[in-house]
């Protein structure tokens, strides 16, 4: 069972991402800057449970809102890696801002310049 104050910093890290699709959508990038600050603060948080936190965030990546799973694969990639790694994988295969988004998150994390959450 997932701890009561983590599941409201998951649903806050879930809902900052689809906002920040819906503003950039709209062409407010202002606002999807704001919402990607909020899904930061969201896991800065959960991280600092520990990996419970991160097991607790883990649960979206079975979403089936793309960008929510992609979003907690790119977080997760350190603590959850292969699943993590399958779901950019398919998803970069597609189009659009998601894909691009799941490609940039395993372009960094090969090169080993990924760092959403250092050890």
């Amino acid at each position: 069972m997932v701890n009561a104050d983590l599941s409201i910093f998951v649903e806050e890290f879930a809902n900052c991402v689809m906002a920040q699709d819906e503003a950039i959508a709209l062409g407010n990038s202002t606002a999807g800057n704001e919402f990607a600050r909020r899904y930061v603060a969201a896991f800065d948080t959960i991280r600092s449970y520990g990996n419970s936190g991160r097991d607790a965030l883990a649960c979206l990546l079975e979403d089936t809102r793309p960008s929510v799973k992609v979003m907690a694969a790119a977080f997760l990639l350190r603590h959850c890696g292969p699943k993590a790694i399958q779901i950019l994988e398919s998803e970069a295969r597609g189009q659009g801002l998601v894909a691009f988004g799941a490609a940039q998150a395993l372009r960094r994390w090969k090169e080993g310049t990924w760092s959403l959450d250092p050890a």
